[in-house]
């Protein structure tokens, strides 16, 4: 009888050690988070940005604590800004990885097609900065921090007619999603405003002579010349402009938004407005903590699309924070976000039924050789996605 007592206590005392062995493994070592982002190839200034920016994320969230007290990993491949690879690479975080939520430091043709991937799967992606209107319809798992083109090319037109007082406009449009989106919505905008289109037309990606078409736009003798591109193809326009003596309002995008633009337009850069989510004058504190701290560990000027990959990383930890790490809990606190501060570029006001988040747009001029303040645009009117 005494020794089935013993042997009782002692299953008893090895089902405690196992429970509280149990207990003590409750939490996971780490929240793993997924990223694509082009770090080779045309793209690569922007990628590494995008990267830097996530990393930066991380930083500021474990070093707060992680999200309730678990640390946030980061997961990280390059896709050179092409989709298949980020097909591949979505398919590699999802079920090599595992990770609980993905981030697309991409642009748009590599961002739509991974989109597929992770609405299939059932694991929520969020959209840095790519601009595409069809990014978000893709489901219900894909959303958006970015700037939507349909937002952001409506802003540009804004800036033309109503702070610039433009008349007469010429577009020179990149051939592509991002180009032709933004272009889209500009003229509509400027054309419904009374504005005539003098200009029209467009180029391949990787262009880098842009005089015969500059000269043509001389000729027609604009107020303003609206633009797209990214900062390879902007830094040849703004230079070859000022070559062929137009003298014309350049407005840029998102695109421009890169140091290097800056380096390799030189003096070409001075004056050139555009859109864009980074205020570098901002008084937000977290803005100011990103923009000293990427300058501190890169030793590089931060841009909008490092802020925007750092936004999209924040506000997924967010959601893990307040739903949980399934894929519904965390769609749900993204559908319920309301007036979040913790961004770079914020705040935001709220997503909308269709994913897209609603926030204040701004413009930022070239002067000194650095992006600053020029204007905020927060009419309803405006910035207010139409899904």
């Amino acid at each position: 009888m005494r020794s089935q007592k013993l042997l009782v206590i002692l299953l008893v005392l090895s089902l405690l050690v196992v429970l509280a062995g149990g207990c003590g493994q409750s939490k996971p070592k780490s929240y793993k988070i997924g990223l694509f982002s082009p770090t080779t190839g045309f793209a690569a200034a922007d990628g590494t940005s995008a990267l830097h920016g996530a990393e930066l994320a991380v930083q500021y969230i474990n070093d707060h604590g992680g999200i309730n007290g678990v640390k946030v990993e980061l997961v990280h491949y390059d896709d050179a800004a092409k989709p298949d690879q980020a097909v591949n690479v979505a398919h590699k975080l999802i079920e090599q990885d595992k990770v609980i939520a993905a981030v697309s430091g991409s642009y748009s043709g590599a961002t739509r097609a991974a989109s597929a991937v992770f609405q299939d799967a059932g694991v929520p992606m969020v959209a840095a900065y790519a601009v595409h209107p069809e990014i978000t319809k893709t489901g219900d798992k894909i959303w958006r921090v970015g700037t939507l083109a349909v937002v952001e090319g409506k802003v540009g037109g804004a800036l033309a007619v109503d702070k610039l007082g433009a008349k007469k406009i010429a577009l020179l449009t990149i051939d592509n999603d991002f180009g032709t989106s933004l272009a889209n919505a500009f003229k509509e905008y400027v054309t419904a405003k009374g504005a005539e289109i003098v200009f029209e037309e467009k180029y391949p990606l990787g262009e880098k002579e842009f005089r015969p078409i500059l000269n043509r736009i001389k000729e027609a003798n604009p107020d303003v010349v609206y633009a797209s591109g990214y900062y390879n193809e902007a830094a040849n326009i703004v230079r070859q402009a000022k070559e062929v003596g137009l003298n014309a309002q350049i407005i840029g995008q998102e695109g421009y938004d890169s140091p290097k633009f800056l380096e390799l337009a030189g003096d070409a850069a001075e004056g050139v407005i555009i859109t864009t989510d980074l205020n570098r004058d901002s008084d937000r504190e977290i803005t100011q903590w990103f923009i000293k701290t990427y300058k501190e560990k890169y030793n590089l000027d931060a841009d909008m699309v490092g802020a925007s990959t750092f936004d999209a990383v924040m506000v997924l930890a967010y959601a893990i924070e307040k739903g949980g790490t399934k894929a519904d809990g965390i769609v749900k606190a993204l559908g319920e976000l309301k007036d979040f501060e913790k961004a770079a570029t914020g705040p935001f006001y709220k997503f909308t039924p269709g994913r897209e988040v609603m926030r204040p747009l701004g413009a930022q001029v070239v002067k000194g050789g650095a992006f600053h303040f020029f204007a905020e645009f927060d009419d309803p009117a405006l910035i207010t996605p139409p899904w």
